[in-house]
């Protein structure tokens, strides 16, 4: 199947998921027509693309959002709604890669992400139904040994948001005998994703911001002074250009469809369970993900439907059967839910860099971009888009650090990056399974 792509025919809409189906009232944005000039104009109304704009609108610029379909379209409006901290490679990895004074500026902020979606969320008074608390949980004995490295390592930068669940006191939070025991982390959360892209749309319009949906862009002069992006029915001229693409970026941009590889990840969610049932599951409402090279993760949604997701396909394409694939796994969570009906069932595109490791950068002079959270967007594209929004309005200090972090492509280029990745996930599925 292709990679799912923005129509050039029509109109885009939603996928046939959960949260599209449950999604607060939204209006519908007009298209860019004809010649268009803006102070800031942004490509790409996920959460990227909201966090940036809402940051400078709060700052008194003049900005503009293009998308290409409607707001919180891509992951941000499909993802697992988990606020994970951190970023997909460790602080570990960072500080072996980068040095010890790059794993220090990012330990101080990877919990700034949830922070800035529960400001948000107060600010605005979104209605998103965010409640505290992620657990991560092991399945063998080498998995519970990692987490409390983990834990360790995060309180040796001072972060002490984390505590070790053994299978007893994990029992209490997961209705399941499955896992040999867990971590708790106290910022963490969930939330609906859609509705919070949502609400920051309001917000962001109600400090003047301008959207436009079904815009798909079609080309961008990144090099001129004053950069230049043109959509089918027009064209905006902006001092500054922020790409907020991510894994929809596609081709527009030359320079960036190298950096990362878009990869599909698939949710279901279950017919509501009723309060008994669902409270079984998980008695305490946090959100769960395990700590495999390719996990599962689930939570309950407000109406008391277990959201369950996994799976992971190199190319961002889809599978034939997301309920299919995603309900063995359920199932040897939950055994009771063998004969659960599933109501919904998605797939959606992050973008994986070769390193792990968010990239943040310039192109040209006035044209920034943000892209490649790896699975850990949710709270990453908040952070990111606090920190572009930093350095347009002057302050480069923390953009400046991670635009110098150097980027990997992946090994055999494009055409290689998929066969590549396979067989790396392979490896380390393999390692899961045998507990080492």
């Amino acid at each position: 199947m292709a990679i799912e792509t923005f129509a050039s025919n029509g109109p885009t809409k939603h996928t046939t998921s959960y949260y599209a189906a449950s999604a607060n009232p939204s209006p519908p944005r007009p298209a860019l027509k004809g010649n268009q000039q803006i102070d800031i104009c942004i490509v790409g109304a996920g959460y990227s693309g909201l966090s940036t704009g809402l940051h400078l609108v709060e700052k008194g610029y003049k900005v503009a959002i293009i998308e290409g379909a409607r707001v919180g379209w891509g992951a941000s409006g499909r993802n697992g709604g988990q606020v994970v901290n951190g970023l997909n490679a460790s602080l570990q990895t960072i500080k072996k890669r980068y040095g010890q004074d790059t794993a220090n500026f990012v330990a101080g902020l990877v919990q700034e992400g949830g922070e800035i979606i529960r400001e948000r969320v107060a600010t605005y008074d979104i209605k998103c139904d965010l409640k505290p608390g992620n657990i991560f949980t092991g399945l063998t004995s080498a998995h519970m040994k990692e987490l409390e490295a983990r834990r360790a390592l995060w309180a040796s930068y001072g972060i002490h948001n984390q505590d070790m669940l053994d299978k007893a006191q994990l029992r209490a939070h997961i209705g399941s005998d499955v896992y040999a025991g867990g971590m708790i982390d106290h910022t963490g959360g969930h939330m609906h994703p859609l509705n919070l892209a949502l609400g920051e749309a309001a917000a962001f319009e109600k400090l003047g911001g301008v959207i436009y949906e079904q815009s798909a862009v079609i080309d961008c002069d990144t090099a001129a002074a004053k950069p230049v992006v043109k959509t089918a029915g027009g064209t905006m001229t902006c001092g500054t250009l922020v790409l907020c693409g991510n894994a929809y970026l596609g081709h527009v941009v030359p320079a960036l469809t190298a950096r990362v590889m878009p990869v599909s990840t698939q949710m279901m969610a279950t017919e509501p369970l009723g309060e008994a049932r669902a409270n079984a599951l998980l008695p305490t409402d946090k959100c769960v993900e395990d700590i495999r090279y390719i996990l599962d993760y689930f939570r309950l949604t407000a109406d008391k439907r277990l959201i369950f997701g996994g799976g992971t396909v190199y190319g961002g394409t889809d599978p034939h059967d997301v309920e299919a694939k995603l309900r063995p796994a359920m199932e040897k969570v939950y055994p009771s839910l063998k004969n659960v009906k599933v109501d919904f069932a998605w797939s959606g595109n992050f973008a994986l860099s070769f390193s792990r490791v968010p990239q943040l950068g310039r192109l040209g002079t006035n044209t920034y971009f943000a892209h490649g959270y790896s699975g850990h967007g949710v709270t990453g594209s908040h952070t990111f888009g606090k920190i572009l929004a930093q350095a347009i309005d002057g302050d480069k200090t923390r953009f400046d650090v991670f635009a110098k972090v150097p980027w990997y492509p992946f090994p055999g280029g494009r055409m290689l990056r998929v066969p590549y990745s396979m067989v790396g996930s392979w490896y380390y599925a393999l390692r899961d399974r045998l507990g080492v």
